[in-house]
């Protein structure tokens, strides 16, 4: 990888855009090949499968500059798992080679999640240097100091308003143009927001949001229009809490493409044979939608609310992008970072175990729901 990078760097600026494309073009090509040949049968394609098990991982741990013990790791755990894939075709040892697929999951999961949840939840009960234990210090730090306590309410108030009004707006932007003229074309222009980066997302509306003095050119689009219709500009990022609800608006920007998408196709998937009976029957649109549409697409709607939930309360690019959390806008995510960077290891530790504590919940509750329409079904 330094190899190829070291030779990209000295070509042209306007060679390396087609060689970056290129060697996209062809690792994705690569991919589509073998997942075309993995399921087919004959002695050709498992060669074929045999290879890729083994050169794929070499291959992957090769670029990234590793040691020659590495490498030959990789190799064997190619070689393994293609045996262990073999052995499951062919009928026997079902449950080794189950045990044999879950095993790196698991591992990565415990090093990954597991271990690190354990060793945050050990250091919010120690003191910023993690060398004596000072119980619940941290905790009581944080409710008892007006920044942390509104830290907490501002990530409550995240997660109560953008999940609700990004499903709303998603579900009404995709129930008024189901079937519709343009349809494809007014999805994407709703969609586009999510090819974005938080941090991107969060550069455009901090322009956006941009205020000079009323005597001043405007360069924020908003208080040109304020100033166009008669009025004063306005601190949006300044003044609270006027400036929280600007940056909800943010992600409740990029989230309802999401949003819509999911629902526009669980409305898809509803049976037209519901909606004429329904209209057979004399019942009005909302009467449809309500007894008809809306039980019919209730699971993406706890997916699409769940997902933007967690999304709320883990957030942390708007807020560092456009506030650094100034001006009573900080945020748990923000706060824990803030604190490291501060030295203060056992608060951004509790502020982190506050965070985990009320994601838990939404967590539970989606595999709940997931377990009640695998018995339904």
């Amino acid at each position: 990888m330094t190899f190829f990078l070291k030779w990209l760097s000295t070509l042209p600026p306007l060679a390396q855009v087609p060689v970056v494309i290129g060697a996209f073009l062809v690792v994705a090509a690569m991919l589509l090949f073998l997942i075309e040949l993995a399921p087919r049968r004959g002695r050709k394609y498992t060669i074929i499968r045999a290879v890729a098990c083994v050169a794929i991982p070499l291959v992957m741990v090769a670029l990234l500059d590793s040691y020659t013990w590495a490498i030959a790791g990789a190799g064997f755990l190619g070689l393994l798992l293609f045996w262990l894939d073999y052995r499951s075709r062919q009928g026997a040892g079902y449950l080794f080679a189950l045990v044999g697929f879950l095993s790196p999951a698991l591992l990565l999961l415990v090093v990954g999640l597991v271990i690190p949840t354990i060793q945050t939840t050990i250091a919010s009960f120690m003191n910023s240097r993690g060398t004596e234990f000072v119980g619940m210090e941290n905790f009581i730090w944080i409710f008892t100091q007006p920044s942390g306590i509104r830290t907490v309410l501002n990530t409550v108030l995240w997660v109560l308003i953008a999940p609700a009004v990004s499903t709303i707006a998603g579900l009404a932007y995709a129930v008024f143009i189901d079937k519709s003229r343009g349809e494809k074309f007014f999805k994407i222009l709703v969609f586009m927001p999510m090819a974005i980066s938080f941090v991107g997302a969060s550069i455009i509306w901090r322009f956006i949001y941009t205020a000079r003095p009323a005597d001043g050119q405007q360069i924020g689009l908003l208080n040109q229009v304020i100033v166009w219709a008669g009025g004063e500009p306005v601190q949006f990022l300044q003044e609270s809490p006027l400036n929280t609800v600007a940056l909800i608006a943010v992600l409740i920007w990029v989230q309802t493409g999401f949003a819509m998408v999911i629902l526009s196709a669980a409305i898809k998937g509803v049976p037209i044979e519901q909606l004429e009976a329904a209209e057979l029957d004399g019942a009005s649109a909302w009467q449809r939608f309500a007894n008809v549409t809306l039980p019919g697409i209730r699971s993406s709607l706890v997916v699409v609310l769940t997902t933007i939930s967690i999304a709320s309360l883990k957030v942390f690019d708007i807020v560092r992008t456009m506030t650094a959390g100034a001006n009573d806008t900080s945020v748990i995510a923000n706060e824990m970072y803030t604190q490291f960077r501060n030295f203060e290891g056992g608060r951004s530790a509790a502020f982190a175990v506050i965070l985990f504590i009320m994601v838990m919940p939404i967590v539970i509750y989606n595999a709940r729901q997931i377990k009640m329409q695998r018995e339904l079904r």
